[in-house]
């Protein structure tokens, strides 16, 4: 495969059980692509939906009772500052606007964090950033993980990325199911991207595993009007 060819995601997501967390960031012909799913396997991580306000996203417990760990579990992993959108698997979504919105950067607020603590998975943590500009927008993506099996040291990893049509970008918390899961490795996937919302989402959404899927965001901004629409899955709904 060339380094420029774009896999399809649909068969990336069918191929793979358990990525655990996703974000997808890129470009169509007319808009900015932006999508983040979760799964879960146990009942805490399963009892969750996710709420849109305004242009945000915010998850909360399916049934609040049930409710074991809050911690790392709700969190707002959508959220909008002027002309960037945040993306994010934790409440780093918080740390970032925090930090842009004071004049600083991605990579500085990211700094200051580090992956999940739970033992022994070790939960990477994930984001994206899309900053627009007049006529057009670029993206940062970033993984947050152990640098070693005992959590010892924290590795960080950006990357930073132009638009290019039909072209997005693919990151996940885990490389696939396992015990302990197995972390992401290597660059964000380069991934093909469909002109249309109601497509790519709804494919987006029957290619992850029907069993662990929970819930899924996908969002098209105009990147003339800056207009944005957006669709939302919950499994438990």
């Amino acid at each position: 495969m060339s380094v420029y060819e774009c896999q399809d995601i649909y068969s990336v997501l069918k191929n793979n059980p358990y990525p655990g967390r996703g974000i997808i960031l890129g470009k169509n012909s007319d808009f900015a692509v932006a999508a983040y799913f979760i799964m879960g396997r146990s009942a805490n991580s399963r009892n969750r939906t996710f709420k849109q306000e305004g242009e945000d996203i915010t998850i909360y417990p399916y049934d609040a009772s049930k409710v074991e760990d809050p911690s790392l579990i709700i969190y707002s992993p959508v959220r909008k500052y002027g002309s960037r959108l945040i993306v994010t698997n934790g409440d780093q979504t918080d740390t970032v606007y925090d930090y842009i919105s004071r004049g600083r950067s991605f990579e500085e607020a990211l700094a200051t964090r580090e992956f999940e603590p739970d033992a022994p998975n070790f939960t990477p943590r994930i984001s994206g950033m899309m900053t627009f500009e007049e006529g057009g927008f670029s993206y940062k993506m970033s993984i947050l993980k152990s640098a070693d099996e005992k959590g010892g040291a924290c590795a960080r990893y950006t990357f930073s990325y132009p638009s290019v049509d039909g072209v997005g970008h693919f990151i996940s918390t885990y490389n696939s199911d396992g015990s302990p899961l197995p972390t992401f490795t290597g660059e964000p996937k380069r991934v093909a991207l469909s002109d249309n919302l109601y497509d790519f989402s709804e494919k987006l959404w029957q290619s992850l595993n029907a069993d662990n899927k929970i819930s899924l965001y996908v969002s098209y901004t105009d990147i003339r009007t800056g207009s944005m629409a957006v669709r939302v899955f919950n499994k438990y709904e």
